[in-house]
Formats: C-alpha cells, structure tokens, sequence
C-alpha cells in the first residue's frame, strides 16, 4: 500500500514539474516569436526614412503625405506593448499605401532603381512581419490555450503566468479606404 502511495506522490510531483516546464518553454517561444517581429519592424522603420526621401526627391509639393509617414513611424517605434504596437502597425501600414500612391503620379520615380530596390525591401520586409506574426500568434495560441485548460490552469495561475495578447493588425480606416491617386 505505501508503494502506491509513493508512486501516486511521484507521479503529482512530476506531473507539476513537467506542466510548469511546459509553461516556461511555451512562453519563451512566444517571447523569441516577438523578438522576431521586433526585428522585422526594425528593419521596416529603418527603410521608411530612405523610401521617403527618394520619393521627396520627385514630388516635394507632396510634404502633408511625408509628415504623416513620419509621424505614424514614430509612433509605432514608440509603441508599447502587443496591442498598442497593433494599432500603429495599422496606421503606419495606412500611409505608407498613400505614399506608394503618390509614386502613380511620378513616372520617372517608378522607374528609378533606388526607389525600385527600396520597394521591393520593403515588400520583402512586409512579407516577413506576416511571417513572423503569424508564428508569434501560433505561440500565444498554444501558451494561453494551455493556461486556460485544467488542470494546467491550476499551476499556469498558481505561478503568475498570464495570458499574452495576439498581435493583430486592427482595421483602420486607412486600410479600409481604397487608396486616393492624385495626378
């Protein structure tokens, strides 16, 4: 009978040892998942400053445009948080489509080969953001869906993990609105 016992004791304690290890592993990959986006938007908020100045080069009457693409970088590179990181995602996103169409109007920019390979680093870049979150969102899916089922949730809680946000693009109003060429 003790052996049972003992055996029953053995297999709680390692059952607990083996959930919470399975919380720590799950957040951390969640963690290197945002590290990754991190590094992609670095390399989105470093092409933006030369894009933006290639296209000042050809349409300088165009300054209302600029400033906004500015203003939306900063605000996203000062963001905190997955949320709020989201929302200027999605507002960044929205001017930089206006700025790409005030290129329409500009020929002989679309036909510059520095505007040309920042475009497609951009793109490129884009292409990897996508990448990357939907990693990230696979990651908090599997952590939170672990904390929020039993009997983990008991240990999930006991420890202090919480929840972690999705990293989701919101709708803007710039991303719903067709793009406006002006010629």
């Amino acid at each position: 009978m003790t052996w049972i016992i003992i055996a029953l004791i053995v297999i709680v304690v390692l059952w607990f040892f083996l959930t919470y290890n399975g919380f720590v592993t799950l957040r951390n990959r969640a963690e290197e998942a945002w590290a990754d986006i991190e590094v992609q938007l670095k390399r989105r908020y470093d092409l933006i400053p030369n894009l933006v100045n290639t296209v000042k080069g050809y349409a300088t009457h165009e300054s209302t445009a600029f400033e906004k693409v500015t203003e939306a970088r900063a605000k996203a590179i000062s963001a905190q948080g997955t949320p709020a990181a989201g929302q200027a995602e999605g507002e960044l996103s929205g001017t930089l489509k206006s700025l790409f169409a005030i290129t329409e109007a500009y020929p002989e920019l679309k036909a510059n080969t520095n505007f040309l390979a920042l475009q497609t680093e951009l793109s490129d870049t884009e292409n990897k953001i996508q990448a990357a979150r939907r990693f990230y969102n696979g990651n908090v899916r599997d952590y939170n869906t672990k904390l929020d089922t039993a009997p983990a949730n008991i240990i999930g809680h006991m420890f202090g993990f919480q929840k972690k946000n999705y990293f989701d693009l919101p709708d803007t109003d710039a991303a719903q609105q067709p793009v406006e060429v002006k010629f």
